[in-house]
């Protein structure tokens, strides 16, 4: 909704400030403006059946109902620019879902208001009294955000004719109580009180709370639900619906859908779900929330006086396991036991980590309690640790690296930090006065960027007497960095795209002998993605073989939630558990407890929440009112608040995904929320599409079928038998310097996936870039998909909808291929079948 990049922030400055920090940062982050003789509805990136405003900004889907022969989808937008802000409905109209007519603005802002989130009724019985029983009004239920004290109060505007002119009421508000983040009223006729029934969010309570009114004006209190589930983020965007379960109107259950951001399940904005019962004044959740994880053998549960055989280094751990909440820490929350490790000793400033000794990997799964600040691990392909004790392979000169890397600080200097694990590389060795070399061993350059940490001093490669790290191709300095004059190492990357399939070598080079002679270098590995400066992690990280192969992180929470790596592909091997804090800003620390070798994976409350999308683009999902038959349609705004102001589209930024139709379905046991794309999409297909020849597909990937299934704007659906393959599936948009979007089943964690690292354009948002995956078991062996590839979108529904993920992608135009892949084995195409779609716009 609208205020979700207000409340988003509203824990630490006011709704408008926040509002002006981020209208501010899209603005920007703004890309080229289209060249102004581009036709609309053309542009690079355009969607091509998704709506999309003709210009400015637009996020959340409000208003939601169907009317005389027309689906109406109204939605915040800002009339001034393409940057969230002076937040107004604008207005589509539609017969089938697919094709939109776009409107004249609906409700403006004005001087006193912005207009967000909300819904619409057809008053046909005027309770109201704004219209007649022959012409009954359209109402407008939405959320009236003031622009003085930032109070959020739910008011009415209606409409006689058609919802193409509106009036606000002039009673407004109908509900206040007085709050900032109380917002989203979804409103319907609820038959059997013969009343009108609102759900409306109090997002930073994590609350729904209901209210019901003969007359839309006056309005009574009935109850609340939450906390419950996912609370990562506020809550927002919520809707209240029945459908009946695999089809059998006997069995019907209630829906109730809160959007949340953030905390969704891929990261930042989602629409999570709950299902139960509701008796016109409660909503109560068939799951209370209660779980007991696997059981198995406790590897550390932290309960001693000390740490036992673990090593701790740096003051963040302190000298053994806390009793929970450390002094000037929020209530630390969700341990077992009586301790638990804790690195908030001295506050979020210091820095360490806390490693267990080695052991050999005897069980599927290693689950854990973890909570803490969110900064990931950098993953990618690790160059050097240097924390196995040697240079391993790594070759010096001179006497300033010493036999073996240092272990922190040494004699003389001034306290280093930032490193990460037991070593580092540290030219300090007998003071500045020392000098010398240390170069890699040759390596392909098979990702986009080096990410490395460094500090020590600002000597450039090009200047008499270097301190720097260097990249070298054909014995050629082609990259350089240096320190900044502080011990301090701090993330830094280089962009080596240009010299995919190179050989090069890292160089570390001492030639100073003066002040700040020396360097300091950690941690330097091949990535996808773009090491964030200044977000050092604070995590916990399976290590074998000197890499981090399974990694996770806190929340922001200080409320400790389960984890698991699975480890299945390590059994037999040595690995080490490794807690990391190297943040020392906010959120600068990390909490774990309970390692146990299980059986089976502990699920986290995200995991364990229901989820209408695990991609990262779908969010502020709400339905349809009055559809025809009974029909529930349900329609999100396809993007995350993690990014949306940056995402590189211009005039407009913002799309709407494909309106999904929605049923409750039994799966695997337990009755989920499942959506296919509106049948309507169909209507799009040209004649004569591609149809893949079936048959064994091993190691390999390929084109589908031939140039005739290669596009831009494409409806896919496929079919596999699971054989031996450990993972397999199509790419799309694939292209140039193995530009791809891979859309895959992963058949070891049994999830569908999306990997968008190599989708194009994935640089302008460090949160961006990443692979989304869903839960789907085969069904008799079998993995059934639907794909909608649109010019900067792809929407995969696995199974029977039970798994969807919805992905924004902003790939070169030039990029259409369409492939098939099996890695790690063989798997049986069985069929699949490519239509390439007209487009909607008219």
């Amino acid at each position: 909704m609208s205020s979700g990049r207000v409340s988003r922030h509203a824990r630490v400055r006011t709704a408008a400030a926040a509002a002006a920090v981020c209208a501010l940062s899209a603005a920007l982050l703004a890309p080229r403006a289209a060249a102004a003789d581009t036709p609309p509805y053309s542009e690079t990136y355009r969607p091509q059946f998704h709506f999309t405003p003709e210009k400015n900004w637009m996020n959340d889907p409000n208003g939601l109902v169907y009317y005389k022969g027309e689906y109406h989808l109204f939605y915040q937008y800002n009339p001034d620019g393409n940057a969230w802000g002076d937040m107004s409905w604008g207005h589509a109209v539609s017969t089938d879902l697919v094709h939109w007519q776009q409107l004249p603005l609906a409700l403006p802002h004005d001087d006193r208001e912005m207009v967000f989130s909300g819904s619409a009724v057809v008053d046909e019985e005027n309770t109201t009294g704004f219209g007649t029983r022959k012409n009954p009004p359209m109402v407008a239920v939405y959320t009236s955000h003031s622009k003085t004290t930032g109070i959020q109060s739910q008011a009415l505007a209606y409409s006689t004719d058609r919802g193409r002119t509106w009036t606000k009421y002039q009673g407004n508000p109908v509900i206040d109580i007085g709050s900032r983040d109380f917002r989203d009223p979804k409103v319907q006729w609820y038959e059997p009180t013969r009343s009108w029934l609102m759900t409306v969010s109090l997002s930073a309570e994590h609350k729904v709370r209901f209210y019901s009114s003969k007359n839309l004006k006056d309005w009574t209190r009935l109850s609340e639900f939450g906390p419950a589930g996912a609370t990562g983020g506020v809550w927002e965007c919520p809707d209240l619906f029945p459908l009946a379960v695999d089809g059998d109107t006997n069995n019907i259950k209630w829906v109730l859908v809160v959007n949340i951001n953030p905390g969704g399940i891929a990261g930042g904005s989602a629409a999570q779900y709950f299902i139960g019962d509701f008796d016109g004044t409660k909503f109560t959740a068939d799951d209370n929330g209660a779980y007991t994880p696997p059981a198995g053998t406790v590897v550390q549960d932290f309960e001693g006086t000390g740490f036992g055989a673990w090593t701790a280094t740096g003051s963040a751990f302190g000298p053994g396991p806390a009793a929970g909440t450390l002094e000037g820490q929020q209530t630390v929350s969700g341990f077992d036991g009586r301790g638990l490790a804790n690195s908030f000793h001295s506050g979020d400033a210091t820095t360490g980590t806390l490693t267990s000794p080695s052991f050999t990997v005897t069980s599927p799964y290693l689950n854990f309690e973890i909570g803490g600040g969110q900064h990931p691990h950098q993953s990618g392909k690790l160059l050097a640790d240097f924390d196995g004790g040697t240079y391993a392979g790594w070759t010096t000169t001179g006497d300033a690296f010493g036999p073996a890397p240092a272990t922190g600080t040494l004699p003389g200097q001034q306290q280093v930090s930032g490193f990460q694990g037991g070593g580092l590389v540290n030219t300090f060795l007998g003071g500045d006065a020392t000098t010398g070399t240390l170069t890699s061993p040759e390596f392909t350059v098979d990702k986009r960027y080096v990410n490395f940490l460094i500090g020590g001093g600002d000597h450039p490669a090009d200047s008499p007497g270097p301190t720097a790290l260097e990249l070298l191709v054909d014995g050629e300095v082609v990259r350089s960095a240096t320190g900044k004059d502080a011990e301090a190492l701090e993330t830094a990357s280089w962009d080596v795209q240009d010299l995919a399939g190179k050989k090069a070598r890292i160089r570390v080079v001492d030639d100073n002998t003066g002040g700040w002679g020396h360097l300091n270098a950690d941690q330097i590995a091949l990535s996808d993605t773009r090491a964030r400066p200044g977000a050092q992690e604070t995590a916990v990280n399976l290590i074998v073989d000197g890499q981090v192969v399974r990694t996770a992180t806190g929340s922001d929470s200080e409320i400790l939630d389960r984890a698991s790596f699975d480890t299945r592909p390590y059994l037999g091997k040595e690995a080490r558990i490794q807690l990391v804090d190297m943040n020392t800003g906010g959120w600068g620390h990390i909490l774990a407890d309970q390692f146990t070798a299980a059986d089976a994976p502990a699920l986290s409350a995200l995991q364990r929440a229901g989820w209408a999308d695990y991609g990262k683009d779908y969010y502020a999902a709400v339905s349809w009112e009055n559809a025809p038959s009974g029909k529930r349609y349900m329609i999100g705004w396809m993007s995350n608040w993690d990014y949306a102001g940056a995402v590189p589209t211009s005039p407009w930024r913002g799309a709407q995904s494909i309106p999904r139709q929605m049923a409750l379905r039994t799966v695997d046991g337990r009755v989920r929320l499942t959506s296919k794309p509106v049948s309507s999409v169909k209507s799009l297909r040209q004649a004569s599409p591609a149809t893949a020849t079936a048959g064994i597909v091993t190691n390999t990937s390929k084109a589908l079928a031939g140039p005739a299934a290669d596009g831009e704007t494409l409806d896919i659906e496929a079919a596999f038998s699971l054989k031996d393959a450990e993972r397999f599936g199509l790419k799309v948009r694939t292209g140039a310097a193995g530009e791809e979007t891979v859309i895959g089943y992963d058949t070891t964690a049994q999830e569908l996936y999306v990997d968008r690292t190599r989708s194009g354009a994935v640089d302008f948002d460090g949160t961006f870039p990443g692979v989304q995956s869903a839960p789907l078991r085969a069904v008799n062996g079998k993995i059934k998909l639907r794909i909608l590839v649109d010019r900067s979108s792809v929407e995969v529904f696995g199974g029977s909808g039970e798994a969807v993920i919805t992905d924004q992608i902003f790939p070169d135009p030039a990029a259409q291929g369409v492939q098939v892949f099996a890695e790690n084995g063989s798997v049986q195409l069985d069929k699949a079948t490519v239509w390439h779609l007209d487009s909607a716009h008219r």
